[in-house]
């Protein structure tokens, strides 16, 4: 076989190997399979959330709260006006045992142990959080009275003549007590000697 014809298969055979290499180049979308996707990590958000790559994030189970402050127990997410007219949230009771001391303005009970009730949140500051509750009609003006009165303006008194507190712990007569322990609690519900009254909230944790 001629040189020249030699030469010219050669040819041939090498323009058509570089077309078939062509079909299977990286520009080739229609065979084979797609590239497998990149993961993308997640990157930390401020405050400990994780944002994810499409900007969602989600903050961890109990992230930005104070672990050292007590959980607040239903019977405590309650709030109520004060005798000065500020507001009093029951979850500031949380953590600790608290005696709830239901009266009336026009109550002469109530009026006769109020110091008596004062001595013992006195005598218990450190440990234990009075509060009192006035209602059944009293009026404004005169739950102020009562307070200056009898001295016990040493702890907070809740001004509820609509009786919301009251419901709550079922309470329908004055002079009666609702002893909680630190975990928010029901040790005691109802009425109380002052003898009574001293030995429970000693014994409450």
């Amino acid at each position: 076989m001629p040189v020249t014809t030699i030469r010219l298969i050669a040819a041939t055979l090498a323009t058509a190997a570089l077309a078939l290499s062509a079909c299977g180049g990286a520009d080739d979308r229609s065979s084979g399979d797609a590239p497998a996707a990149t993961a993308t990590a997640a990157t930390p958000a401020p405050g400990g959330a994780t944002a994810s790559p499409d900007g969602a994030s989600g903050t961890p189970s109990g992230a930005g709260a104070d672990p050292s402050a007590p959980a607040v127990p239903k019977t405590l997410d309650f709030t109520a006006r004060t005798l000065d007219g500020g507001s009093f949230a029951g979850s500031s009771l949380a953590g600790k045992p608290a005696v709830l001391w239901f009266w009336a303005a026009w109550c002469t009970r109530c009026r006769g142990v109020a110091d008596s009730v004062a001595a013992v949140q006195r005598d218990n500051a450190d440990r234990v959080s009075v509060v009192g509750v006035a209602g059944l009609g009293s009026g404004d003006e005169a739950m102020k009275r009562f307070a200056r009165d009898t001295g016990i303006t040493g702890f907070p008194s809740l001004a509820d003549d609509d009786g919301v507190v009251w419901r709550r712990f079922g309470v329908t007569s004055q002079e009666h007590y609702v002893l909680l322990d630190s975990a928010g609690t029901v040790r005691h519900n109802g009425p109380l000697s002052q003898a009574d009254l001293r030995r429970r909230v000693a014994e409450l944790s």
